[in-house]
């Protein structure tokens, strides 16, 4: 049984920490491939702890690849190119870096930030504001910014947003804490199952419980949502299937949400990246009952190291909010939340996003080209939005085996199968989620060539077992 102690420490949940301690073990070996972890409830039982903070711990563990479930086997350990034991370093000797892959299509690309534009307007804040940027700002926001986003919204998603009903905070992980805390603990809140798994760990430490509802081909259906309470869904592009909810869908869903007494939470992660001529518009600005919050961050628009995002809530839970938890102090400095303010107001997002636009079109573009000219049978899946696409590849190999040939050439690449918390179906099985944003584009020949040899080398492995 594993036995680890475990203590609070500031910032650190228990679920982090029970959740470093295993990708410890198993990055230096004590827990090899195909070792199988104790029940959660065993785990839990054992350490002391809530069922919940081992589930949050697994499923952590298993979004980045360290462990996989099996239905009615349990967890165990996986073995990738990526998470590869390392030998114990003698002490007084540094263990060496981890291996940096020199393709990376998972993140992001900071190196398109706005640096010079952004470093004026702070400048700017600094001689405009002096000491007045010292002084305690009210717990929603600064009203300018509330203000610049409420303009943003009503001219990029369609819908008029009260500055007074906006909410910012330091980034969603935050935002989704509150909104536990605003909507309440008995609550059942359901997510959409495969996701972003991180979402899923945050309502179950804060006490929630937590549910997967299946996607059928247009998102979330109203008739998989018997015992939900709150769903959390993300319709304009959904990460990480691509899947954009068509409007009759997203009308069946309020409808739901009207006549239920419900809450949808609206994640509108990447929207600002979508390439159809007319986008579908957002299920706030749909919204004639007050049922839907509002959620979206800079994040992934200007950069993730820019800890801002920001929620719209109906008119009731800002209530709510001002009554219960009024108390929270805002969790983004001034400086900041000045400086974008006048970024937004002053156009210069929207010519950012123009600019990025552009530039991820060219990157998708380049990158279809060259996987449409390597060998074997695949197909490329995407609804033209976001800044990834699936990549669903005609072989009997494991999604393990496949990541691994990946690496093997340098590519850093997740499987599909990795953001299911439970029972993987058939229909993700060798589907990988290629996210382009990060494509270097100084490096294309070496990585068509590495591509080349990654598919050659699956249609050799496969040939071999068919």
């Amino acid at each position: 049984m594993l036995t680890y102690t475990l203590k609070k420490a500031p910032g650190v949940p228990l679920y982090e920490a029970l959740y470093r301690a295993i990708r410890q073990d198993i990055a230096e070996g004590r827990l090899p491939a195909g070792t199988k972890l104790p029940s959660q409830r065993a785990l839990a039982a054992n350490l002391k702890v809530s069922k919940i903070t081992v589930e949050a711990a697994y499923d952590h563990l298993s979004q980045e690849g360290y462990i996989r479930a099996y239905p009615k086997r349990g967890f165990f350990v996986e073995q990738t190119e990526l998470c590869r034991p390392r030998p114990r370093q003698p002490e007084g000797i540094s263990a060496e870096a981890p291996e940096v892959l020199p393709f990376d299509l998972t993140g992001s690309a900071p190196g398109d930030f706005p640096f010079t534009v952004w470093s004026r307007l702070e400048r700017q804040v600094i001689l405009d504001m002096g000491t007045a940027l010292l002084k305690p700002l009210p717990n929603q926001g600064a009203p300018e910014l509330r203000r610049a986003i409420a303009d943003h919204l009503f001219q990029f998603r369609g819908f008029r947003a009260d500055p007074e009903n906006i909410l910012v905070g330091a980034g969603t992980d935050f935002l989704y804490t509150l909104l536990v805390q605003i909507l309440g603990r008995d609550k059942t809140y359901f997510v959409e199952e495969p996701g972003y798994g991180k979402i899923r760990s945050i309502y179950a430490s804060a006490g929630a419980k937590c549910m997967g509802v299946p996607l059928d081909d247009f998102g979330v259906s109203p008739e998989s949502l018997m015992g939900a309470d709150v769903l959390h869904i993300s319709p304009s592009h959904h990460f990480p299937t691509g899947i954009v909810t068509p409007l009759p869908r997203r009308l069946e869903l309020l409808q739901w949400a009207k006549t239920g007494g419900h809450y949808i939470i609206e994640d509108d992660y990447d929207s600002e990246f979508g390439f159809r001529a007319h986008p579908m518009p957002a299920l706030a600005a749909l919204d004639d009952g007050g049922r839907v919050v509002y959620m979206n961050t800079f994040s992934r628009s200007l950069a993730p190291a820019l800890r801002v995002g920001y929620m719209v809530l109906p008119g009731d839970l800002m209530a709510g909010f001002r009554e219960n938890l009024g108390f929270y102090g805002c969790t983004v400095s001034s400086f900041e939340q000045y400086t974008l303010a006048r970024f937004l107001s002053e156009g210069h997002f929207e010519k950012h996003i123009n600019r990025m636009r552009k530039s991820y079109r060219t990157r998708r573009t380049e990158i279809r080209d060259i996987l449409e000219n390597c060998p074997g049978r695949f197909a490329i899946l995407e609804q033209e939005a976001g800044l990834h696409f699936l990549l669903r590849l005609e072989t009997p190999l494991s999604d393990g085996e496949i990541v691994q040939i990946w690496a093997e050439q340098g590519i850093r690449v997740r499987p599909l199968s990795r953001f299911y918390h439970g029972e993987v179906p058939e229909k993700a099985a060798h589907c990988l989620v290629i996210s382009y944003a990060s494509l270097p584009g100084d490096r294309l020949d070496a990585l068509a060539e590495a591509l080349r040899k990654s598919f050659k080398r699956i249609w050799e492995k496969s040939g071999k077992i068919m």
